[in-house]
This record gives C-alpha cells, sequence and structure tokens, in this order.
C-alpha cells in the first residue's frame, strides 16, 4: 500500500478524531493568511484552513506528490523540518501562521526546529503546536500495534511543560493552550458529547487526546506609535474640560475624539467650546452618534481615528487620564497586543465600586479568563488599548460573533483572544467620579452580560 493510501485510510478510521483537530485549527487561524504547516501529510488539514498561501512541508517524497495533486492550490514540498530555510523551499516572505500538527514528538531535535522556524516570522507571526497526550500513550501504542493508528516513528512523548520550555529556550512565547477530544473514534451521540462538551470541562479537559499551544515571537520591535484616544460621552458635560487638561502626550502625536450620544445636558455644547478653544498639542475631533449604547459610540470613533494605536477613556474619568501613558508603553514595548485596564490592584473607595460590584467584577473576570484561556482579572474596565491594524482584522472576522455585545468591551475582548493576540492588563488607581451619576442599570446589564458568557462558551470553548 503506498504511503498516501494508508494515511487516508488511517484519517477514515479515525475521523473524529481528525474532525476535532480540524475544528481547533478553523478556530486559532483566520482565514486568508500566509500559513506554513511542518508535516502536512496529505495537506487536508492546511486546505481546510481556506489560506491566502498555503506551503506544506512533508518528509516522505511520495506523500508530498500526492497531497500536492489532491490539493493543487497549496505547495506541497518534500524537504527535511530540521534543514528547511526559506531559500531552500523558495519563500521570499514571511508567513503568518505556522503550523506543527502533531509533529514534535518525532522531531529528532525539536528545540533546532522550533529555532528554525525564526526565519520564517515577522513578529506578528503566531505558531500552533498540537501533540498527542503523554497520558494516552499507552493506549496510542495499543492501537498501533492492533492496526488502528498509523504506525509511527519513534516518538519524545513531550510534556505541555516540555514542550513549553522548548518554546521558551527557542525564543517563542506561550500565549495560550488546552486540551481536546475525549474519543477519537466516532461513536453515535456520545462522541459528539464528548469531544464538543465533555472535553472542555475542568477536570476532563486535562485527559484530552490533543493538547495544543499558541506562541508568538519572544523578540518583539521597540516602536513608536502614534495614538487615538476615543472618548464616548453621554452626560458628562462636566468631565470634558478636565479630560483634556489631564490628558498628556502619549505618542508620536495624539488625537482625542469625542463621540457624543444622544446626552439631555450639555455634553455637546461643552464638546465644541472645547474643541474650539483649545491650543495644546493634543489633536481634538468631535463626532455625534447616529446609533445607540457605547458599543456604537467606540466602533464610530475608533473608525475615525487616524493614530496607530485606538484607546478607550472613559468620559467619567473614573479611569484616571493620567495612567493612560503606561496603556501606551506597553503597546510600544511590545509588552502586550491588547492592553486591558485592571481597577482591582489599587486600593479604591466603596464609592468608586461597592462591595457587590466588586464580587460581580471578580466573578466575571474569572468566566472570562477560563473562556479566553488568558488570565484577566478585571474585564469590566472601560479602558481599553488595541492596535488599529488588529482592529481592522477583528472588524473583519466580527461576523464570527455576530451583534451581540452593546457595550462593546467583549466584543474586542473576544475578537483579540480570537485573533491570539497577547492580553495584559495594566493597573489602574480607580477613583469615584467627580460629576454627574453613572449610566449603568447594574441587575439588567448583569443579565446581559451573563448572556453574553453563554455565547461565547459556544463560539470559544464548545466549538461545534
Amino acid at each position: 500500500m503506498t504511503p498516501s493510501n494508508q494515511q487516508l485510510r488511517f484519517r477514515q478510521r479515525n475521523r473524529a478524531y481528525y474532525d476535532d483537530l480540524e475544528r481547533l485549527h478553523r478556530l486559532l487561524v483566520p482565514t486568508g493568511q500566509r500559513v506554513l504547516d511542518i508535516g502536512c501529510g496529505m495537506g487536508d488539514l492546511l486546505a481546510g484552513l481556506n489560506p491566502g498561501h498555503g506551503v506544506g512541508i512533508e518528509l516522505e517524497p511520495e506523500l508530498a506528490k500526492a497531497a500536492q495533486r489532491r490539493h493543487p492550490q497549496l505547495r506541497i514540498l518534500a524537504a527535511d523540518a530540521e534543514t528547511i530555510s526559506p531559500s531552500s523551499i523558495g519563500e521570499s516572505e514571511p508567513f503568518d501562521v505556522i503550523l506543527l500538527p502533531n509533529t514534535l514528538n518525532t522531531l529528532g531535535d525539536v528545540q533546532g526546529v522550533l529555532e528554525r522556524l525564526e526565519a520564517f516570522c515577522h513578529p506578528r507571526t503566531r505558531l500552533v503546536v498540537s501533540f498527542h497526550n503523554w497520558l494516552w500513550q499507552p493506549l496510542l501504542k495499543a492501537a498501533e500495534q492492533l492496526g488502528q493508528r498509523q504506525p509511527q516513528p519513534p516518538e519524545s512523548w513531550l510534556t505541555p511543560r516540555d514542550v513549553a520550555n522548548l518554546l521558551d529556550l527557542a525564543g517563542w512565547e506561550v500565549l495560550k493552550e488546552g486540551h481536546r477530544c475525549l474519543l477519537p473514534r466516532r461513536l453515535p451521540l456520545l462522541t459528539p458529547l464528548a469531544n464538543r462538551w465533555l472535553s472542555q470541562l475542568p477536570g476532563l479537559e486535562q485527559l484530552g487526546l490533543t493538547h495544543w499551544m499558541v506562541a508568538r515571537p519572544g523578540r518583539q520591535e521597540r516602536q513608536d506609535p502614534s495614538v487615538s484616544v476615543v472618548i464616548p460621552a453621554r452626560n458628562e458635560a462636566g468631565n470634558i474640560a478636565p479630560a483634556i487638561e489631564r490628558l498628556p502626550e502619549l505618542g508620536r502625536f495624539t488625537e482625542v475624539l469625542f463621540v457624543e450620544g444622544h446626552s439631555t445636558d450639555d455634553t455637546w455644547a461643552e464638546i465644541e467650546r472645547v474643541c474650539a478653544n483649545y491650543q495644546g498639542p493634543l489633536r481634538l475631533r468631535k463626532f455625534r452618534q447616529s446609533g445607540k449604547g457605547k458599543a456604537d459610540a467606540v466602533w464610530l470613533g475608533f473608525e475615525q481615528a487616524e493614530g496607530d494605536v485606538l484607546m478607550i477613556l472613559d468620559a467619567d474619568l473614573t479611569v484616571r487620564p493620567e495612567d493612560l501613558p503606561r496603556f501606551a508603553q506597553a503597546m510600544a514595548d511590545g509588552r502586550g497586543e491588547f492592553v486591558n485596564g485592571c481597577r482591582l490592584v489599587y486600593p479604591r473607595s466603596w464609592d468608586a465600586m461597592p462591595p457587590l460590584n466588586t464580587a460581580a467584577n471578580r466573578l466575571f473576570a474569572a468566566v472570562f479568563s477560563w473562556l479566553l484561556r488568558q488570565r484577566l482579572k478585571d474585564t469590566l474596565c472601560g479602558t481599553k488599548v488595541i492596535w488599529k491594524h488588529d482592529y481592522e482584522r477583528l472588524k473583519a472576522g466580527r461576523s464570527y460573533f455576530g451583534d451581540f455585545d452593546p457595550f462593546g468591551d467583549f466584543d474586542l475582548l473576544f475578537g483579540a483572544s480570537k485573533l491570539n493576540l497577547k492580553i495584559v492588563e495594566v493597573p489602574v488607581r480607580y477613583q469615584e467620579r467627580s460629576y454627574g451619576s453613572s449610566n449603568i442599570a447594574h441587575v439588567k446589564e448583569g443579565l446581559i452580560l451573563a448572556r453574553m458568557c453563554l455565547y461565547a462558551a459556544r463560539k470559544l470553548r464548545f466549538i461545534p
């Protein structure tokens, strides 16, 4: 039997496992990317991601030829992952995503391959690694002996800690990780239940056959970006002038975009007055939203912004404008690609955040940390920062989640996680508002947040 026929036979026999692996990669890899797949086999996984430019590397020449015939839209090359270079495979541009699907365990020099991949990267490249859970070794070796699993060369059976350590040594930074697939064989009703739902539950998750990690290059270049600060404002007339007076310069240039939304006080008149009279270093612009809600105001501001970095500052000024340089610095230094404010580190008065609000914030933070697989302490802080080019990618993929978030904060958080951005938190010194009253309806919005958590769980954890 030829290598290609053998692989197709075992793929069909273990279709439930390969289907689950493909679902995982479709979640982690946006369509239209430049994708390099190391150990691509017949190329089915790579083809299923709909890359803008897909290159597969396969050690077995006959298998590479069969894969190329099967997927003529891809470039499938016979090459050794331990010796490849961009010039050896005829690629002059870096890749957006590099895949290592079930390849690490059979490499003779894992660290060497991981180091070699740096030549194929730009600073925003994402490496997606999947490998078999070492707890499954006895079952998988038995399946191999019984002819239920494709014969394998000697395997390393790396643990997640082994892989994380090798990635670190090779200059990669792990962003998030997880397990999937409790049943690699198709059993009616039971396999979908186990692989979609049970495999993501705490305790059971660690038993999944597939362990996966997403990493980015550890070396990030220092940048000097321009910054756009969007200030959505409704009934905040008394905070408009203080916002400008207290806001420092944040980058190569700093623009402030006020977006007023159906105020019943003099907020719009005050915005016009401040913009007309201002003579400082900031660039001031003003807009009135035709839609409703904070999300609509933020999206309008982001669409009109001209800076490299997009930043939200709530007009109530409970997050101090003086703290914003730390957000800009984290972006400029490459410490994070999405920066979230955290109000739960420094002391704060009960008037600024009552105990019940604090408890709710901590609860939602724990839920969101589980959903996003990245630790967050305060998801409800209004100050969030993202690169404009990442926001454009997030917006292009917004249909994955749909119009589910009236606040905008969670659309950004979920979208940043879907793009595998590095999310970091900057502690802020949270204070009570000095003008006006809160626009928050706590019970109503708490129920909305709970529904959004359930919705996000289906999209980010229990993927169909």
